[in-house]
């Protein structure tokens, strides 16, 4: 990568690991089902003018997409966030997607690995046995599961989302807005009756936090990824991308005030050494070339 776009990479981690802090701000007003519907509004208010109509036989999986990147993943990863007691063990967690995306792709679409990404993810989910024995995660287990089921929507997303075509980035985040919000109103309506109540009390913090999670993290961060995958391979840019929950314990211990033990500490390590090894040995199956047998050569 050139210079020039590595420092965009690493804009995107330092956008996306502070995005950590912005949301748990905005959870101390605002409940998990409202915030995500304020997220989404004004993502779709400001992309509206860039959306573009998907391409035909694209509906079906760009709904499917939506749902599982979009309303779950949100959804839940707020609601752990509200349940955790720190933003450290959360933004560790979440990253279990990378090895859980290659189990999905393993199962589904039949893709081979070999013994290191194995090895790999075992180390990864190894790791998260031991953030879950940090007292302050283990003390809040319900935290742990939701992080774990919204690292799998946002892997079974991003395995879905590898056959949509002809869908730019604004239009994608915009169509996932749009296809969201309908779905998580009623929910909100049931779980948090009394929405209309704190939308009035919301501070300039809280509509802040949600604006930076909106417009920064989602439109901006993004937008700047899907320009660098259209001019590298996504292999390429994922390994750099682990700096941002890297950043986001850093920024949870100066900001948040997280105090991360050492079981927090070592499995994180563990955690994010194996998804490393995951996205480089991606990385490295994709640049070996397929070799063609003798009767084609």
């Amino acid at each position: 990568m050139s210079l020039r776009h590595l420092v965009l990479v690493y804009i995107i981690c330092v956008v996306w690991g502070f995005n950590f802090i912005a949301v748990a701000t905005g959870l101390r007003e605002i409940p998990p089902f409202e915030f995500t519907i304020l997220r989404f509004a004004m993502v779709l208010l400001v992309l509206l003018p860039f959306i573009k109509k998907p391409p035909a036989g694209q509906w079906r999986r760009l709904t499917v997409v939506a749902l599982a990147n979009g309303a779950a993943h949100f959804t839940l990863l707020f609601w752990a966030m509200n349940r955790a007691s720190d933003v450290s063990s959360v933004a560790i967690l979440l990253q279990t997607y990378v090895p859980m995306t290659t189990l999905l792709a393993v199962i589904v679409l039949k893709e081979h690995i070999g013994w290191r990404t194995v090895s790999a993810i075992v180390l990864a989910f190894s790791g998260v046995l031991v953030v879950s024995l940090e007292p302050e995660v283990f003390a809040h287990l319900d935290a742990v599961f939701l992080c774990l089921i919204t690292a799998f929507t946002l892997a079974l997303g991003t395995m879905l989302m590898r056959g949509l075509k002809g869908i730019d980035a604004f239009s994608f985040q915009g169509w996932t807005a749009a296809i969201s919000i309908p779905v998580l109103l009623p929910l909100m309506l049931i779980f948090e009756p009394q929405w209309l109540g704190t939308l009035s009390t919301i501070s300039p913090l809280g509509w802040g936090a949600t604006a930076y999670s909106a417009i920064f993290a989602s439109i901006i961060g993004h937008g700047l990824l899907f320009f660098l995958v259209q001019r590298y391979a996504v292999t390429s840019v994922t390994p750099h991308l682990l700096l941002a929950p890297i950043l986001a314990v850093i920024f949870g211990v100066i900001i948040w005030g997280d105090q991360p033990g050492w079981r927090l500490i070592v499995g994180g390590c563990m955690v994010l050494s194996g998804v490393l090894v995951v996205a480089l040995r991606a990385k490295a199956r994709t640049e070996t070339p397929t070799k063609l047998p003798a009767d084609l050569q």
